[in-house]
């Protein structure tokens, strides 16, 4: 359990480094007053502790403030190698030992802003140590009644302090309440009102007895506990709308683009097709001769059916019925689908050709001959009438 016990600091002196040396007592033997909740016993309005001389003059315990460090104030935990640096402002110079009631030791103060402070009235030295607390009644020396004792006393700092709460010899540091425990002496009582005054606050199901001050700084913290929490819950909820619309315009942009991307795909598409159509429509040079090659022998045969035949800007369908045409009139065609003519060209074809193959010279002029003037007409009277010998199987002369 951890204990708060002060004097005032006296016969104090400067070296010639500015260093404060002081001459002080600490911690005495006796019965000190507690308050019942502060040791554990809250059904108990004051609790008498005995501190035994063979306690407090202990080899151990005095030995325990040998460079005990020096604080200002009492800190809120103990003084280790961790957190001296920061803690101390001096340390107890040398050993400990008993005068009288009280123990006396020396201490030394090297911090300038320390040093300043005790010089200016900030006087008093509280320790601050660990015991063990024995329960039992008993009766001390001088005949006073005790409710338990200290022993294995062992100190850990002492703090300079403004003011002690109790008593001029022995008084208690006012750092107790974050250090440990506050005694009252011998020459003051506690409070009845104070120790009547504790109130039940439930925090987090847990009933804790404080005092009406604590009551109220719990109430506060609660309250202010739940405004966070409403203002945590409302925060959450515009929060959670502004995501909300983030998300469903970040879909929405999303889409649109999906969409974008879809046309520009389409587009792409159509402008593949058209290439690739654009590509079949070329013609290498073998194929381009091959279709200038069935031109040409379409538009021979073409002129061997009917010599006179227009072909020029026609294709070639409309060059087999214009063929057709020329050879048998436009009553051969007329309501005739186009395989029929084709049909039609290919029979004219072939009679063109049987008789190109039987006589050349009839081939040239089996549409006639075309005369001028009179001189031509004997030789046209003579090629007609060979014509008839030769279909009335008469044997003609060949023509030079």
């Amino acid at each position: 359990m951890q204990f708060t016990d002060a004097v005032a600091v006296s016969g104090t002196r400067r070296t010639a480094d500015g260093y404060l040396v002081a001459e002080v007592r600490s911690v005495r033997t006796g019965i000190q007053l507690y308050a019942g909740h502060e040791v554990g016993k809250p059904e108990m309005s004051v609790v008498r502790v005995y501190r035994p001389a063979d306690q407090v003059f202990a080899a151990d315990s005095l030995q325990s403030f040998t460079h005990a460090p020096v604080t200002m104030g009492h800190p809120a935990e103990a003084v280790t190698a961790d957190n001296w640096k920061q803690l101390a402002v001096g340390e107890v110079s040398t050993a400990a030992k008993k005068d009288g009631e009280w123990v006396h030791l020396p201490l030394i103060l090297k911090d300038a802003a320390a040093i300043r402070a005790v010089e200016s009235g900030k006087r008093e030295l509280s320790a601050g140590y660990t015991c063990e607390l024995v329960w039992g009644d008993g009766v001390a020396p001088d005949g006073s009644a005790f409710d338990a004792q200290q022993s294995n006393i062992k100190i850990n700092h002492l703090a300079i302090v403004d003011k002690a709460r109790a008593g001029s010899k022995a008084r208690i540091g006012d750092g107790a309440n974050s250090w440990g425990i506050a005694p009252v002496t011998n020459d003051r009582q506690p409070e009845k009102e104070k120790i009547m005054t504790l109130k039940t606050v439930t925090v987090d199901g847990i009933p804790v007895e404080v005092t009406d001050q604590g009551a109220t700084v719990i109430n506060t913290l609660q309250q202010r506990l739940v405004d966070a929490g409403k203002r945590l819950t409302d925060g959450e909820a515009a929060s959670a709308a502004k995501l909300a619309d983030a998300e469903k315009a970040h879909a929405a942009a999303i889409d649109a683009k999906d969409k974008d991307i879809a046309a520009k795909d389409a587009d792409l598409a159509k402008k593949d097709a058209e290439i690739d159509a654009l590509k079949a429509k070329v013609v290498d040079g073998a194929a381009l001769d091959a279709l200038v090659a069935a031109r040409a022998d379409l538009v021979a045969t073409a002129k061997a059916i009917a010599k006179d035949v227009k072909t020029e800007g026609l294709s070639d369908a409309d060059i087999r019925k214009a063929a057709v045409v020329a050879k048998l009139g436009d009553a051969a065609v007329k309501d005739k689908a186009q395989a029929y003519i084709d049909a039609r060209f290919d029979i004219l074809a072939e009679d063109a050709k049987k008789i190109a193959d039987a006589d050349p010279f009839a081939s040239v002029v089996k549409d006639g001959i075309v005369t001028s003037g009179d001189a031509d007409k004997s030789t046209a009277d003579a090629y007609t009438k060979m014509i008839a010998d030769m279909k009335a199987g008469k044997s003609t002369a060949t023509v030079n």
